[in-house]
């Protein structure tokens, strides 16, 4: 039988992990462009920006009929209080003693960011 060589077993070893180190996971943002960085975060407002993404994520549990933990995202006056003492921040920032949404993933980055800008930029209600 046949010795295979030292410097040959290396090649062989460093050709496999130099092909499996080149599988990576890419997230589906960075893949379809969805990405932070094409995400508009100077044209922010209440109204169009950020009410819709509360509406779409936060409001089944945070409304009028069903105030959980006392927050009500259905409007300006009603979300302001929580924006200003900044439990709403870092709730969905996850970064604070309760995350939200409440045992689940953080909002996409594009909406976080949205949703920060507008607090960033005095949290108005335009």
């Amino acid at each position: 039988m046949k010795k295979i060589h030292t410097p040959v077993k290396l090649l062989v070893l460093l050709t496999i992990v130099m092909m499996l180190s080149s599988c990576y996971y890419d997230s589906e943002e960075d893949l379809y462009g969805n990405s932070i960085n094409n995400c508009d975060t100077v044209n922010v407002s209440f109204s169009a920006t950020v009410l819709p993404i509360l509406n779409a994520n936060c409001t089944s549990c945070h409304n009028s009929t069903n105030a959980s933990g006392g927050v009500i995202t259905e409007s300006h006056e009603s979300l302001i209080e929580h924006v200003q003492s900044g439990v709403f921040g870092r709730a969905i920032n996850h970064t604070g003693p309760i995350d939200m949404p409440l045992d689940g993933q953080k909002l996409p980055a594009c909406e976080l960011a949205k949703i920060n800008a507008w607090i960033y930029q005095g949290a108005l209600k335009n």
